[in-house]
């Protein structure tokens, strides 16, 4: 595709007012594109916005600033919002269990929600004429950005290039490499999306219904051999201990966690899911960390909330998730919702341990002053010290009093 001769220019727009651009950047491939495209054929004034929700280090974002200005923007913005990501998605995540599928840990959609709500606010100090983002047309991601920009900042344009433009990644580096943009290339040819609650890895593999994606395709290799034992602490339900070294913030403990985690290859899995337009979709992804921490989590749960607290529980994460899945973390039944769950984890505090192995780990027991599994009422298969056998006995009958009445004016029913 001739992507310049595809442009119809303005031949009076020096006499026009430049718009003023906010995009969304990675530094990645497709967003790489949008500069180009964005200043050279288009002509618009490019603000570049990096929200970091803890996939990159200070040396990365450094070097993606240089890449924003080497590509041609006007201004480039970094935005931690680690905390703030946490604080306001990833710790619900966690006090719910959720895992998409029983599968995924929501890495990418619950970071995008994050991103989106920044740079929303980012085009709103700016005065921007237009939002942009990189998204594809077959994704997610295009309805979450879209959404949130719709909710935030209607009636500010919104352009997508890639999608607008039905761009394959090859298209985009052929259109690249002939503007002389210094990239690698080969690297671009998996899509690699890394933060604090996982990393998602999507390639040719992920394309088709078979595959697993090819060991260097993976951010983080194997290195780790043997068993390792790890103590985590939970306070409320939030991770603050590993090991017994105490963390200022949750986002501490998972980072360190995923150091600890990560060169064992756990977490790494392949998720195939139903998309927000209807089409099925695979992606790869690796979250030692957030596998571990869900796991563990609610372990304790299981030990410290009653029975119809885990219950309620399950079938409020359920929705919760699918909800911020499909982008509707703005809607206010999801602080209802956060509400229950933060209220649910008032007892959930004590040690969880766990087995780390390559590939895999084991969750191996718990300590908790809140432990509801106490001796002192009676062990499960056991004897008891709470109640006599002439209890269970009376409480049998009862409990299915009226399963015994339906049964028997059936049978008499049934028999005239």
């Amino acid at each position: 595709m001739d992507i310049a001769n595809n442009e119809n220019k303005n031949e009076n727009s020096s006499k026009e007012m430049i718009k003023k651009v906010v995009l969304g950047f990675s530094g990645g491939l497709d967003t790489s594109f949008c500069v180009k495209y964005l200043t050279d054929e288009k002509g618009y004034e490019v603000h570049s916005v990096i929200v970091n929700t803890g996939g990159f280090s200070e040396d990365e974002l450094k070097k993606i600033e240089a890449h924003a200005y080497k590509l041609g923007v006007k201004t480039h913005t970094t935005i931690d919002a680690v905390k703030s990501y946490y604080d306001k998605i990833i710790r619900y995540l966690v006090f719910g269990n959720v895992l998409k599928n029983n599968t995924y840990p929501l890495s990418v959609s619950a970071e995008r929600l994050s991103q989106a709500v920044f740079i929303a606010e980012h085009v709103q100090q700016l005065h921007a004429d237009i939002v942009a983002h990189g998204s594809t047309g077959a994704g997610n991601d295009q309805v979450r950005f879209d959404m949130i920009f719709n909710i935030m900042i209607p009636g500010v344009e919104i352009c997508t290039p890639i999608r607008d433009l039905k761009l394959s990644r090859e298209e985009e580096i052929v259109y690249l490499k002939s503007k002389a943009v210094d990239m690698n290339f080969e690297k671009s040819m998996y899509s690699i999306n890394k933060g604090l609650w996982g990393t998602s890895v999507g390639g040719k593999e992920t394309l088709q219904s078979n595959g697993m994606l090819p060991e260097e395709a993976w951010p983080t290799q194997v290195t780790a051999t043997g068993t390792e034992k790890l103590e985590l602490g939970f306070e409320k339900g939030e991770l603050y201990y590993v090991n017994n070294k105490k963390f200022n913030h949750p986002t501490e403990a998972i980072q360190e966690l995923q150091k600890i985690a990560g060169p064992y290859g756990i977490g790494r899995d392949i998720h195939v899911g139903d998309t927000i337009i209807g089409i099925k979709g695979r992606v790869g992804f690796e979250a030692a960390a957030p596998m571990i921490i869900i796991k563990a989590h609610h372990a304790l749960e299981k030990h410290v909330l009653t029975k119809w607290q885990l219950n309620w529980k399950e079938q409020l994460a359920l929705f919760y998730g699918n909800w911020l899945h499909e982008g509707q973390i703005l809607d206010p039944v999801m602080r209802d919702m956060e509400a229950f769950f933060e209220k649910s984890q008032e007892h959930v505090t004590g040690k969880v341990f766990v087995d780390l192995m390559p590939y895999r780990f084991q969750v191996t027991g718990i300590a908790s002053e809140y432990d509801l599994m106490s001796s002192k009422f009676g062990k499960y298969g056991e004897m008891n010290s709470g109640w006599t056998g002439e209890d269970v006995r009376g409480f049998s009958k009862i409990f299915g009093n009226q399963t015994m009445i339906y049964n028997a004016v059936k049978q008499t029913a049934d028999g005239k």
